[in-house]
């Protein structure tokens, strides 16, 4: 492809907006990173540890959205060119399915439980949900204008779509796949991530130069945070105290990432990175963040311990999407105990003790158990209480974990 027609793919990554404004357990173990790269129909696959590209998949015509399964078993990618979704055998590195979608496709995401993929169709304004164990379309959703953007909650109930052309988001009841709100007062929403807990989703807004926190609770903003220029990208680390935020800016310039404190909704730092970054992903313990520069054709990675780039790896040409394994809630939960273990707020017998019922979680719902699950995930709530009781834990830092545990209740059939 031409850079000509490289700058209309970024258009459609973006939305018209952006050439507006720029003219042109198992999982915790995961050593792979999905990519794709636009501009020559193809998915780079890392090794994130040796940070190379291990093969090259081919898939066409513009590959732009990605995503994992759970289970690492499965790698979903919108083909923008358009109207279908390519499914990724990750054992053969192949492509082993194409379910037709709606027009423009451009983003996906998969359900906590690995079910279901929520895909947008920009041209279309829909998303198309895909049943991951027959790749058929099981239901069409009506949404906004141009979606181009969407997140699930870690429970699995709600996917929020960003609307990028009326300013909305949409908010869809998974289990009904119907639209049960729309969330004015956005401004070119291009990316959208989900706190751990559930409790907020956090919006990119490319024409305002912003992030907008949404309550869950009341599907309302309460808060915008100031980024730099062109926010296109977004994710939550999984212990959930930052947000990663990628500034495109003018794309002739090196790009920035954004780092936002989620307790005080405050930038704390910003990290240089190559031309024209786009959507970035976190790996799966929260350690690296892999941003995808479309105009260097390279991977910036960050260190999340000194907000450093400590690596950078050649891809093919435009890489637009990060995608890692979806990360089950109860990875999330375990990376939150890990945190406050490293903040000194726990003792680490004291951390150990809580990750290894979330742990026996894990291991008893793989086995449908689920008897023996919910029986597990209470005996984890009461623990998180004796810590409270006994001044281990503050109550909001115990009702954070609390809140997180209650909300995976549904995924594991409590």
């Amino acid at each position: 492809m031409t850079k000509l027609t490289l700058c209309t793919i970024i258009r459609f990554v973006t939305l018209a907006l952006f050439l507006t404004l720029f003219g042109a357990s198992t999982v915790l173990g995961q050593t792979k990173a999905y990519v794709t790269n636009a501009n020559d129909g193809t998915v780079s696959v890392i090794n994130t540890k040796s940070n190379t590209v291990i093969t090259t998949i081919p898939v066409s015509p513009a590959p732009v959205g990605i995503a994992v399964t759970p289970n690492g078993a499965f790698v979903y990618v919108t083909l923008l060119g358009g109207t279908t979704v390519a499914v990724i055998d990750a054992t053969t590195n192949t492509v082993i399915a194409t379910v037709p979608v709606g027009l423009a496709p451009s983003a996906v995401a998969i359900t906590p439980d690995g079910a279901f993929a929520y895909v947008t169709n920009q041209f279309s304004n829909t998303v198309s949900v895909i049943n991951t164990a027959t790749n058929t379309v099981v239901s069409t959703v009506a949404v906004g204008l141009h979606p181009g953007a969407v997140a699930i909650t870690p429970n699995g109930a709600f996917a929020y779509v960003a609307n990028a052309d009326n300013a909305t988001v949409s908010v869809i009841n998974t289990t009904t796949n119907t639209v049960v709100a729309t969330i004015p007062g956005m401004d070119g929403p291009t990316s959208l991530a989900v706190t751990p807990n559930g409790a907020f989703v956090y919006v990119t807004n490319l024409s305002a130069n912003d992030v907008r926190v949404i309550d869950t609770a009341t599907n309302t903003i309460v808060d915008t945070v100031s980024v730099g220029v062109g926010p296109v990208g977004i994710d939550i680390t999984p212990n959930g105290a930052f947000a990663y935020v990628t500034n495109a800016r003018e794309c002739t310039v090196n790009g920035t990432v954004s780092v936002i404190n989620t307790a005080t909704n405050t930038v704390t730092t910003t990290v240089s990175v190559g031309l024209c970054p786009q959507k970035l992903a976190i790996n799966p313990s929260g350690t690296f963040v892999y941003v995808p520069n479309a105009f260097s054709d390279t991977i910036s990675v960050i260190n999340t311990a000194t907000n450093t780039v400590t690596a950078t790896i050649p891809t093919g040409h435009t890489p637009t999407t990060v995608a890692f394994p979806t990360r089950t809630p109860i990875v999330s939960l375990i990376a939150q105990v890990q945190a406050l273990i490293a903040e000194g707020v726990l003792t680490q017998k004291q951390g150990d003790t809580l990750i290894k019922k979330l742990e026996g979680i894990q291991t008893k719902h793989n086995n449908d158990q689920t008897s023996a699950v919910c029986g597990q995930l209470g005996a984890f709530i009461n623990q998180v209480n004796a810590l409270i009781n006994n001044g281990s834990l503050t109550t909001s830092q115990g009702q954070a974990l609390i809140e997180a545990a209650n909300a995976i209740k549904p995924t594991l059939g409590c």
